[in-house]
């Protein structure tokens, strides 16, 4: 059993938890469930440099990246920056993420906010949206295409941007679909975790031009942007190049001022 399938296997119990204790109707009584959402592939596509900063505390690969700041304080500073959107990871046990920090940086910051789960069943999704998200991620590693199909749609009814994440030629072919905003590609091999940026370019080609294509981990320089740029993406997903700096936040205004000149 390899990590991503650990914590699979984690997650489908800790949702059946959740749905023991917090029925739907109570988190669709949040105060955030019915605030319009903002479109991050609208912002991407209208942004210059395309930034999606990350917020991430630690992650099975590299254990801890910065457990120092306070999500409200990186939000703030990643929107002062100029980031198109922001991540958010919300998983607990693997990457000291939990949605009090999605509900953070919805109340320090406007700019769209995706949160960043391995996401397998709809509750998920009304979790996100009673948390102030307006972005939701789905990775086509753990999910059917029917799967996708049915998560994807039901985040359309509650108006939220779908970013469905492949990693390989076979993922993408069964994950076209109208019902997606953005189509990820992450440059890291969740086998190996091995991170080359070769693999978006290879399947830059293959994805259709109604989805706005984002390059996700690995993205450390601005040459590699300018470069994947070539390959018609316009978005970035960056998370460890910054939260493993003392300020996120500066770290993300120099890139970001850096990407513009």
């Amino acid at each position: 059993m390899n990590i991503l399938d650990k914590i699979v296997a984690d997650k489908y119990k800790e949702v059946a938890l959740k749905k023991s204790l917090i029925p739907v109707k109570q988190l669709e009584k949040s105060v955030l469930f019915d605030i319009p959402t903002t479109s991050l592939a609208a912002a991407l596509r209208n942004s210059s440099t395309g930034i999606i900063a990350e917020h991430k505390r630690r992650s099975p690969s590299k254990s801890v990246i910065n457990q120092n700041v306070s999500v409200q304080d990186v939000a703030l500073d990643y929107e002062t920056a100029g980031a198109s959107g922001m991540s958010v990871l919300t998983d607990g046990k693997y990457f000291g993420g939990s949605l009090e920090d999605l509900l953070l940086a919805r109340a320090s910051v406007k700019m769209p906010l995706l949160r960043k789960e391995f996401i397998i069943d709809e509750y998920q999704l009304i979790e996100a949206k009673a948390h102030g998200a307006d972005v939701i991620l789905l990775i086509a590693a753990i999910l059917t295409r029917d799967e996708i199909k049915s998560l994807s749609e039901f985040a359309k009814s509650l108006s939220l941007d779908v970013l469905l994440e492949v990693h390989n030629q076979e993922e993408l072919d069964k994950s076209i679909m109208p019902s997606l905003d953005m189509l990820g590609v992450n440059n890291r091999n969740l086998k190996t975790f091995e991170v080359s940026t070769n693999i978006s370019k290879s399947l830059s080609s293959q994805i259709p031009n109604d989805f706005v294509k984002v390059s996700e981990s690995g993205i450390s320089t601005i040459e590699v942007i300018k470069d994947l740029k070539q390959y018609g993406y316009q978005g970035f997903l960056i998370g460890e190049n910054f939260m493993k700096t003392e300020n996120p936040g500066a770290s993300a205004a120099e890139f970001i001022k850096q990407l513009g000149l």
